[in-house]
């Protein structure tokens, strides 16, 4: 059989690699976005901020700095897609998994699914720019010109 152009195996492992190292990272650059704007808003970053669906809201200063926090975090989480998943085609894939997790964390978390608009908006918005952004980087890096003479040219 010919050789194709960016042919590809089903490779489970690498899947769940690639789903496991970017769930981490999203936990681990939203506790760091909340931790910087909780040093500006004087607030210590908790988990009720990351899981509690009450918390995020306009009214609030910690509700506000957790919504500026997800969508710093989507931002992050974005370059995440670039240099971990490297594919356009299956940013959105990632960060509907990414976020279908976090929704469980957080219906695990609170003992009830989660139930209020702003969270709903929040984590919209959200998937919608971390997929949108990921997936731009992405295609930006496969639409790049292939050098097809890399040797040096000689004088014959």
């Amino acid at each position: 059989m010919a050789a194709q152009f960016r042919s590809y195996v089903w490779d489970p492992a690498l899947i769940v690699a690639q789903m496991v190292l970017l769930q981490a990272g999203y936990y681990s650059s939203l506790g760091l976005w909340l931790a910087l704007l909780g040093a500006l808003g004087s607030t210590r970053p908790s988990l009720h901020q990351v899981f509690s669906d009450e918390i995020l809201g306009f009214s609030t200063p910690p509700g506000r700095l957790s919504m500026m926090a997800f969508v710093l975090n989507a931002l992050t989480c974005a370059l995440g897609l670039l240099y971990f998943i490297r594919r356009g085609k299956q940013c959105l894939d990632f960060t509907v998994t990414v976020h279908f997790f976090h929704l469980l964390g957080c219906w695990i978390y609170n003992s009830h699914f989660p139930s209020t608009l702003t969270w709903w908006l929040v984590h919209i918005v959200c998937t919608a720019l971390m997929a949108a952004i990921g997936e731009y980087l992405c295609m930006r890096i496969e639409l790049r010109e292939i050098p097809l003479n890399s040797a040096p040219k000689s004088n014959v």
